[in-house]
């Protein structure tokens, strides 16, 4: 054997070595959206709205108003406050986390750390019963901020286990996976909240199992990614600047951001779109049990089959980003979102039927849209700042989206209908169309230093 052969024979095998150890880290990394979306299903978007709700009207005043702090919040909008508040703590603790990620390239302690501090804090959702409102909102607060910071670290790892060509598969895979077990404990929850008189416990106990076990789930199946992931040294240009802590490190990464002005502009696009997707997910419980009088368990049948086809609408539109491109996909699912919202404004109260219906179409566009815009986001992120870009990107998935909730809120307790409210969400999507249609993405990769892939 020649050496060139043996060279190319030894090059060849090295590839391999690598393109397996890749395939290895993604799919452990699938398994963390395996592991935190039942958090995002069973108790954000089900359970917790309707349940949190009623707790804080058992501890309203005459007029059905609580005070925390001494405010008079109206007990219908005590959740969708909880989840802005969550968002704004988030914010602060978000730029912490990729800093510290990026100084030392060593993610997996910090995805643990938010990980279990997130499912101790949902296992804790047990305890929330009579008139602790407080109680669950606190807990709320502190899950979805963990959720958040845990996100950054888990997304920054995409540009480091796939190849630019790879990322709207692997990213859509990863959402695939968390739909799939959303699905999977929505219908062990199903089971438990329809029979919990032949378990023998209320329903309102049975409520609460099905928030713990969601914690106790996010826990486990953790495991999986903090296992097969593995962190990378950082190798810094000469001369260059040291991440900083906390907002010092937000307004550094914007300022940076600066330097790459289309990328800046997707963010904003992503910013204001992601926010009515955010909106929805968390207030669509509340929307169809308050507004519409749904039951229970009409609510859970309805999430369930939105994340039946979010399985099929996430992989379905990875493989129409591939031959039209991840943004003309993109687009076509924001307009799909305003229909569907404005749609949402007319159905009739107490027709479950109608409620289905809906839920099948955001079902269709809740995933692809979700993972094709990681996906595209991580070809715009400089090489070496990915955990500090991606907490910028978070704020703008869980970060920032705290508008979207207080605008339904604050519609909400201005005029006292639901249907405002859910109609007024359809600003963020058209809004967001808007600017992602004006940003060249093709030249946004390019001038990001990166390889760009053949569809964009």
């Amino acid at each position: 054997m020649t050496a060139q052969t043996t060279a190319e024979a030894e090059s060849g095998a090295e590839d391999g070595r690598s393109a397996a150890a890749r395939k290895r880290e993604q799919h452990g990394w699938y398994f963390y959206d395996f592991a935190c979306s039942v958090y995002s299903t069973s108790v954000l978007t089900v359970f917790l709205g309707p349940y949190l709700t009623a707790v804080a009207k058992a501890a309203a005043d005459a007029e059905g108003y609580v005070h925390p702090l001494g405010i008079p919040v109206r007990a219908g909008s005590f959740f969708a406050y909880s989840v802005s508040v969550s968002v704004i703590v988030a914010v602060l603790i978000m730029p912490l986390a990729g800093a510290v990620a990026d100084r030392g390239g060593r993610k997996k302690p910090l995805l643990a750390a938010a990980a279990y501090t997130g499912a101790a804090a949902t296992t804790g959702m047990f305890f929330l019963s009579g008139e602790r409102y407080l109680l669950g909102g606190l807990l709320l607060i502190v899950a979805n901020a963990a959720l958040a910071v845990s996100m950054v670290l888990y997304n920054a790892y995409l540009p480091q286990i796939a190849t630019p060509d790879e990322r709207d598969t692997v990213s859509s895979r990863g959402w695939a996976f968390g739909y799939t077990s959303g699905a999977f404990v929505l219908v062990l929850n199903l089971v438990l909240f329809q029979g919990h008189d032949s378990f023998g416990v209320s329903e309102g106990t049975a409520v609460r199992i099905c928030l713990a076990s969601a914690g106790l789930w996010w826990g486990a199946f953790a495991i999986v990614p903090l296992r097969r992931l593995r962190d990378r040294a950082v190798v810094r240009e000469p001369g260059a600047a040291q991440p900083v802590n906390g907002w010092r490190q937000l307004v550094a990464t914007l300022r940076d951001m600066r330097r790459f002005p289309l990328t800046l502009s997707f963010l904003l696009a992503y910013l204001i779109y992601n926010d009515g997707v955010q909106t929805v997910i968390s207030q669509a419980s509340v929307y169809g049990s308050e507004e519409l009088g749904l039951e229970q368990s009409t609510l859970i049948v309805a999430v369930l089959l939105v994340q039946v086809l979010a399985v099929a609408g996430a992989l379905g539109m990875g493989r129409l980003a591939r031959s039209y491109g991840a943004k003309r996909t993109i687009l076509g699912s924001l307009a799909a979102w305003a229909l569907t919202l404005a749609a949402g404004y007319f159905v009739p109260a107490r027709t479950p039927v109608w409620f289905f219906v809906l839920a099948s179409m955001i079902g269709l566009v809740l995933g692809g849209s979700q993972a094709l815009s990681r996906s595209l986001f991580s070809h715009l992120v400089p090489a070496g700042k990915e955990a500090e870009y991606f907490s910028a990107y978070e704020m703008s998935d869980r970060g920032l989206s705290w508008v979207g909730p207080l605008v339904f809120g604050l519609t909400y307790q201005v005029t006292g209908s639901y249907r405002t409210a859910i109609i007024s969400l359809v600003i963020f999507f058209a809004l967001g169309f808007v600017l992602l249609a004006r940003v060249p993405v093709r030249r946004a990769v390019e001038a990001a230093g990166n390889p760009v892939p053949e569809r964009l």
